[in-house]
């Protein structure tokens, strides 16, 4: 991806942030839903908030157009964007409309001084851990569920169950926290999984990435990929898609069990390809 580059964050961002990168457009690019949202400057434009996605989207902007940006971790945002993800989900909202305009203001005036990518990349990065640091700690709920999904297809009820919350209680906090319910942020934190493990173990063949990424067979995975990314699995491990992140990935392994469960088998009774 030559007009595309991810850099790793500071380690001490690296729990909210998966990374940070830069970009000069150079035609029609079409982005996965990964459980992100990334806050990005395009010079002469603004700083713009991108809402997690549920579905594939493409877009085009003028040959040469160059964007930095950094990228929150699914359910990270929220928190200290101060707004439900449910309310920027599948859109792009100015930051002045979530942080304010004197908090864009600022950060614009970092940017457009600051020398060079490397440099643009630091500010927004700097503007990441102000936020971060600004905010009291955040609902341990997300981060312990996008663990427990990135490694496994919890069941919603066994999710539920293991959260010590009713399935509309669940619900309505994942809303708020990924944009979307737990059965959304399943399917896109599976494919997820599907590219990471692709990117890793390049001898695998389609049919076992599948069912190590906890799809039922091929076939689930095929349905799965074209609802999500509008591309077959070999179409979408053949785009840019895998490389997104760079070295890091939104399903990194981690703890694969939510807050409260207390019976370790629980976790292998959610498995679940729904």
């Amino acid at each position: 991806m030559g007009w595309y580059t991810p850099k790793p964050v500071a380690p001490d961002l690296a729990g909210a942030l998966v990374c940070a990168w830069s970009a000069r457009i150079e035609s029609r690019h079409l982005l996965v839903p990964d459980g992100c949202v990334d806050v990005l400057w395009i010079p002469g434009v603004g700083v713009r908030v991108c809402g997690p996605e549920t579905t594939a989207w493409s877009f085009t902007l003028p040959s040469g157009t160059e964007s930095f940006g950094i990228r929150f971790r699914p359910g990270a945002a929220p928190h200290v964007l101060r707004t439900s993800a449910a309310q920027i989900r599948d859109t792009r909202v100015f930051l002045a409309d979530v942080l304010g305009a004197a908090v864009e203001r600022r950060l614009v005036d970092r940017l457009e001084h600051a020398a060079g990518v490397e440099a643009r990349l630091a500010a927004l990065q700097h503007a990441g851990r102000h936020w971060l640091a600004a905010r009291p700690a955040p609902d341990p709920l997300a981060t312990n569920i996008t663990s427990a999904l990135s490694v496994r297809s919890w069941s919603v009820g066994a999710l539920a169950d293991a959260s010590s919350m009713t399935a509309r209680q669940l619900q309505r906090r994942c809303n708020d926290a990924f944009g979307y319910g737990p059965s959304t942020l399943r399917s896109i934190l599976r494919l997820q999984r599907f590219m990471h493990l692709a990117r890793t173990h390049r001898g695998l063949g389609l049919a076992a990435l599948a069912a190590q990424a906890g799809y039922s067979d091929q076939a689930h995975l095929s349905r799965e990929c074209r609802r999500i990314a509008t591309l077959t699995p070999t179409q979408l491990l053949a785009g840019e898609a895998p490389d997104w992140h760079g070295a890091a990935s939104v399903v990194e392994p981690g703890s694969a069990d939510v807050r409260s469960v207390q019976d370790p088998t629980t976790a292998a009774a959610g498995e679940s390809a729904a």
